[in-house]
């Protein structure tokens, strides 16, 4: 299953408003759960650098299914998924990305969101999944 069209311009505008309530200007792009983007927006005077960097994060919440922010975590120097940023043609490691979860568990996208502090460019993610599902899978095994 897929995020349909209707679901991504919905988690782009939840995604656009927290962004103008904390005076910031984002890209944000949403992905479904093959990773190919679905919609996508660079606010007025958001950098243009930062349109890519939203698809990267898009796409890595979605390639492993968890927050860019935790992947960030575990690719550290030592840990257990060090160098992961250099695969898939270029990993984003750090918050921003959310995977978008329906509700009865299945991965069905991701939105990445870049343009500010890491923080707040995971503050607009969630308001952008909050709308349309959840932002993290059932517990797996394999996950820490």
């Amino acid at each position: 299953m897929h995020v349909t069209l209707e679901q991504a311009q919905i988690a782009l505008a939840a995604a656009q408003k927290k962004a103008v309530e904390i005076d910031t200007r984002m890209c944000i792009a949403v992905v479904d759960s093959g990773a190919n983007l679905k919609a996508f927006v660079r606010m007025d005077d958001a950098w243009v650098g930062s349109g890519d960097i939203a698809v990267k994060k898009a796409k890595t919440a979605c390639f492993f299914g968890m927050p860019t922010g935790q992947i960030g975590k575990l690719s550290q120097p030592g840990g257990p998924l060090c160098g992961i940023e250099h695969s898939n043609e270029g990993l984003i490691t750090f918050p921003g990305g959310l995977p978008i979860v329906d509700q009865a568990g299945v991965l069905i996208g991701a939105i990445g969101v870049s343009g500010s502090s890491v923080e707040n460019d995971h503050l607009v993610a969630l308001a952008g999944v909050q709308p349309i599902g959840l932002s993290d899978l059932p517990a797996h095994p394999w996950r820490t």
